[in-house]
């Protein structure tokens, strides 16, 4: 009987204490894993896809990358992991202790305790290979797989980047975005050939408009801000633009994303040009800042020998010349160029690639443009006789880049380039 009693007593005393248990692991992307400070063994849980697999006697080395970063994380795993499964481009879960790492190279590393696979991967089906530079052409044929290579996944996060930036900047700014229609009956000054957009051939009805007049693709949301800008002293819009110009050049895109301003009450040209410098400088910084792995991966091999130029840009005020001393620049040029600067003739990309370098490769505001070339609301500067307005461009020397490139990022002095001016 008082063994009985001591028994019952010892199991009460062993039901108080709280039994051990894990801690929940906290779920962290690859890039603030490779970020974490004064790790100490923390429990976490990392998804992604395996970049590379390498197998010892007692120890398997992971790489797995999630998107979020270009540099990948390694996971150390007990040999007894190892499986057909666990290969490169499989997804996997892997959950463990993130720890200091004892290579040179990497800050931590993550100690396996559980690796769950996902998707497992063919690799010999598998189009992407291992330690493999695939050509851009090559990758145009896999629009779903071509995102997990460096090179490509290194742009859109730049491009990412670069879009919040825009966006911060016209908020602190007091801009208001405004999303312009994409379907439009507007051609908005001939800015470009249109895609009509009409009901498939099902329901299409003969000799009437679907939406009762021609509807086409926007290529500009200027009128519409123009409209909006009655009752907003600042807007502003980023979205989809479509020009129908059957070219394979790398200055001529069906599709690509343009950001538009429209400020009212503005009292001077100087105004609206500090604007446009403040944006482009505000989006490079928060790029360089931000994706400084992306921009140099970039500048290995999408733009080699311009690794400087951005910050030369960001050291430097952009330069303000009107378009009377830019066109006696160019007659006073010792070079050839096909089409011969003329006062009261437009600038062609030659000329404003030379006026870029003329200027110690600083963008260059040319101002005052002719009136013959400037649509008609344009501000008469009233300096006759030779009629200038309120207007003028934006210009800047291209970066090189592939046209596969190009195609997927179109965003003014950010990246290699595709367009060189920016009217306003």
């Amino acid at each position: 009987m008082f063994g009985a009693r001591c028994l019952l007593r010892a199991l009460r005393s062993c039901s108080s204490v709280p039994c051990p248990r894990h801690k929940p692991s906290t779920k962290l992307s690859v890039r603030d894993a490779l970020g974490a400070q004064n790790v100490n063994g923390e429990r976490v849980k990392v998804q992604g896809w395996i970049r590379s697999v390498r197998s010892q006697k007692e120890v398997l080395f992971l790489h797995v990358n999630d998107g979020s970063s270009l540099e990948s994380l390694q996971v150390v795993a007990d040999s007894s992991f190892d499986s057909r499964e666990l290969a490169f481009g499989s997804s996997v879960e892997v959950q463990g202790q993130l720890v200091k790492s004892p290579s040179k190279g990497q800050n931590v590393e993550l100690k396996a305790e559980k690796i769950e696979v996902v998707g497992n991967c063919d690799v010999k089906a598998f189009p992407l290979k291992y330690k493999e530079r695939h050509p851009l052409e090559y990758l145009r044929q896999y629009p779903h797989l071509r995102c997990r290579t460096n090179v490509l996944g290194s742009i859109l996060r730049v491009r990412s980047e670069a879009t919040a930036a825009v966006h911060s900047f016209f908020k602190d700014s007091g801009f208001v975005h405004i999303h312009t229609p994409v379907i439009t009956s507007n051609d908005c000054e001939g800015a470009g050939e249109l895609f009509q957009v009409e009901p498939s051939s099902k329901i299409k009805v003969p000799d009437e408009n679907f939406f009762s007049v021609p509807a086409f693709l926007t290529v500009s949301g200027q009128l519409h801000l123009e409209v909006m800008s009655g009752a907003f002293t600042q807007v502003f819009t980023f979205g989809p633009t479509f020009r129908a110009e059957n070219s394979q050049t790398r200055r001529h895109l069906a599709e690509f994303y343009m950001v538009e301003a429209e400020i009212s009450f503005l009292e001077s040209l100087q105004d609206l040009m500090q604007v446009m410098e403040g944006l482009f400088k505000t989006a490079t910084r928060a790029v360089l800042a931000s994706c400084q792995e992306d921009v140099e991966l970039c500048h290995k091999f999408i733009a080699p020998g311009q690794k400087d130029r951005l910050e030369h840009m960001l050291k430097h005020n952009f330069l303000v010349i009107s378009y009377t001393e830019a066109v006696e620049i160019l007659k006073q040029a010792s070079e050839n160029f096909t089409f011969t600067p003329e006062w009261g003739a437009d600038l062609h990309t030659e000329h404003e690639k030379y006026l870029v370098k003329h200027c110690g490769d600083i963008p260059v505001f040319v101002i005052n443009y002719p009136l013959s070339l400037k649509p008609f609301y344009m501000r008469d500067n009233e300096d006759g006789p030779r009629h200038t307005v309120w207007a003028g461009v934006l210009v800047d020397r291209p970066l090189p880049a592939p046209p596969s490139v190009c195609s997927l990022y179109r965003f003014s002095s950010v990246l290699p380039l595709p367009s060189t001016a920016v009217a306003f």
